[in-house]
């Protein structure tokens, strides 16, 4: 009897990321929102997980946890920190993959 295993994330998505940044004010989670933390909003995923997100353009890496909700525009899966942001080397929203 062989039994088989697969590797597969529970949820991924490709979508357009963009960064926000406004420090100080609180976040969804209740926590301050720092703009120099890996953190991120997205509309689904459970605060406190943690998500890989993957540039389209740059190819970098960069894994962030979960502490807000959003982004609330069309089209958009998730807003990064500025730090996450600049990680990806990201100017504007960018094509992302998440896992």
């Amino acid at each position: 009897m062989a039994i088989t295993c697969l590797s597969v994330p529970a949820f991924a998505e490709t979508c357009a990321a963009s960064r926000y940044g406004y420090g100080g004010g609180r976040t969804a989670s209740g926590e301050r929102m720092n703009p120099n933390a890996m953190t991120a909003a997205h509309r689904a995923r459970p605060f406190g997980s943690h998500v890989t997100v993957t540039s389209h353009s740059t190819g970098r890496s960069v894994t962030v946890r979960i502490n807000d909700r959003g982004p609330f525009v069309k089209g958009r899966c998730i807003d990064l920190s500025t730090a996450a942001a600049r990680v990806l080397g990201m100017s504007g929203t960018v094509m992302v993959s998440l896992r």
